[in-house]
């Protein structure tokens, strides 16, 4: 790896959470020479602008959420159990452990929607992407029998990633995570009912 690349990717992992916080609004060249304690200079020595750090900045986030939820999906050996990794994975970003400041995608999808569009059309592939995953899950279960076979995949997916990225908004919103953990429990119990 280059200088070069070294840079930039310190810049990225500096920058990532400060992004996810703030957003691509909310974060100034400021925050980002705070964080890395590069010189305005250096970030566009290595960066045409603020978008181009944004768009790198959420990549790197995604790509980080997606291994830790990968690596849950593959400690589960049944369809049932690779839905409900998706909730105990979850569960780490709404209270910080993976990802500062929460889900990317929802607080990009929310940012981003009328005002950046090489954001929003991130944050889109992410979300079919993910739909994508669970409705393959859900084809297995079907042909495997662990799911009824009168359930649609492609309404299951969404049923899945509505709930928690509702339940992360609305328990981020509150500032109650009884509001997660009741939300999170009638997802466990449609997850559970699909067999």
């Amino acid at each position: 790896m280059t200088k070069a690349e070294k840079t930039r990717d310190f810049i990225v992992e500096r920058t990532a959470p400060i992004f996810n916080m703030k957003g691509y609004a909310g974060t100034s060249l400021n925050d980002i020479t705070a964080a890395t304690g590069l010189t305005k200079g250096s970030i566009y020595g290595n960066f045409a602008n603020k978008d181009e750090v944004a768009l790198a900045a959420f990549d790197h986030n995604l790509h980080h959420n997606v291994s830790q939820i990968e690596a849950e999906l593959n400690n589960h050996s049944s369809i049932k159990g690779k839905l409900l990794a998706y909730v105990s994975v979850y569960q780490s970003f709404f209270v910080g452990k993976i990802s500062t400041g929460g889900c990317p995608i929802l607080n990009t999808a929310i940012d981003a929607d009328d005002t950046h569009p090489a954001l929003r059309e991130k944050a889109l592939k992410a979300v079919l992407s993910w739909k994508k995953r669970i409705i393959t899950l859900v084809e297995e279960g079907i042909l495997n029998k662990e799911i009824k076979a009168d359930y649609n995949p492609e309404q299951v997916a969404l049923t899945v990633i509505a709930m928690i990225e509702g339940g992360i908004m609305i328990s981020r919103l509150t500032n109650k995570v009884e509001n997660w953990n009741l939300i999170m429990d009638s997802l466990k119990k449609y997850i559970n009912n699909l067999g």
